[in-house]
């Protein structure tokens, strides 16, 4: 066994239990009582200075120029823009969300967020002792068959918030000691989250900012985060157009956008690599998930990689897949993997000389 396979069952186990942890934490976050909400929307509208935990670095975030310059508030009110006739994800759709029109992402003009809290299930670098301040947005551009969160993610789960009260969410995370702001499927609400950041940072928000992301991603786009995102978190989902197609609701370039979208998240934040503290402040870290019968493609998706990309680039080799939402209408995914499939998968990644994996050694 390997150190970094040592480390990652120490994660696994610190991970159960921060898991536990998080269910104490997520009822008094998720949905508020209407009398907690009415305080908390009160108190988003002064948003006072808060006297929140910092990191444990001398880390300043990307956004903190591009606030004081006015570089953030402009981005987001440009993105704001792109919402009449919306653009913002590979399928432009272009419709008016302004005018109560549903984009294909199912989202119209309105912040909708599911819930906010400590999340102790994210990679090891970025929960720490203090957990990930994640906040879930409702609906997704992608729209994968195999979903594990597909309440949220296609079925809309959450409530209406406004900017305000984003801000506060991001504060509050801080306050009680989380290491990082944790945007999970950001790409349709990108103008919501440059604007709520704008007013945070205002009010003392300090933490790196994780964009964390399917990968399908526009390179234009993309390129409206570069000094705002610290830590870039995208999946690396296929590598066949056939497969995304099938799988993703049509989405047959996410091999081709995904590709370009990589090369430019690493264009702006470079190698991640921990601190010191062993937390992560900056940089790339890819997710792929193993599925069943090779569909991935994990083994070219892993060759590009190594050959477009620096040898110590972090990749999260991700073995839970689960044939959850709708994967048992596709017999391909309709069973979990085995040990076999993902051990293949991992004995490539070294073999290519990939030497930042972070491999769930616990399960395997």
């Amino acid at each position: 066994m390997t150190g970094s396979e040592k480390l990652n069952r120490r994660g696994f186990l610190e991970a159960g239990l921060g898991c536990l942890l998080a269910g104490l934490v997520r009822p008094v976050m998720n949905f508020f009582p209407e009398s907690r909400t009415r305080r908390e929307a009160s108190a988003a509208r002064n948003l006072p200075a808060t006297g929140a935990k910092m990191p444990e670095t001398q880390f300043e975030p990307a956004y903190l120029q591009l606030h004081q310059n006015g570089e953030l508030k402009r981005r987001g009110q440009e993105l704001w823009e792109i919402m009449k006739e919306c653009r913002l994800c590979p399928r432009e759709c272009k419709k008016d969300r302004f005018k109560g029109l549903k984009g294909d992402c199912h989202s119209d003009y309105r912040l909708k967020i599911s819930a906010f809290h400590p999340h102790f299930g994210e990679e090891r670098p970025l929960v720490g002792r203090g957990g990930s301040g994640t906040i879930f947005l409702s609906n997704c551009s992608l729209k994968c068959v195999y979903c594990i969160n597909w309440e949220i993610s296609q079925g809309g789960a959450g409530k209406h918030r406004s900017l305000e009260e984003m801000a506060w969410m991001m504060l509050e995370l801080q306050r009680i000691g989380c290491h990082n702001i944790n945007f999970v499927t950001p790409t349709h609400y990108l103008p919501h989250i440059l604007l709520a950041l704008d007013i945070a940072a205002a009010k003392g928000l300090r933490l790196p900012v994780v964009y964390n992301t399917h990968g399908w991603e526009k390179e234009d786009i993309l390129k409206y985060l570069d000094g705002v995102v610290d830590i870039y978190l995208p999946d690396f989902k296929y590598w066949h157009p056939s497969v995304a197609s099938r799988l993703s609701s049509g989405a047959r370039s996410y091999p081709e956008i995904a590709r370009k979208a990589m090369l430019e998240m690493h264009r702006q934040v470079g190698v991640a690599r921990p601190a010191a503290n062993g937390l992560m402040y900056r940089g790339l870290m890819i997710r792929h998930l193993v599925l069943p019968n090779r569909l991935a493609g994990s083994k070219e998706i892993l060759s590009w990689i190594a050959e477009n990309l620096p040898k110590d680039t972090y990749i999260n080799i991700m073995s839970q897949y689960q044939p959850a939402y709708r994967a048992r209408e596709y017999p391909q995914i309709a069973r979990s993997i085995t040990r076999s499939e993902y051990r293949e998968v991992v004995d490539q990644a070294r073999s290519l000389g990939l030497t930042n994996l972070d491999i769930q050694g616990f399960w395997w």
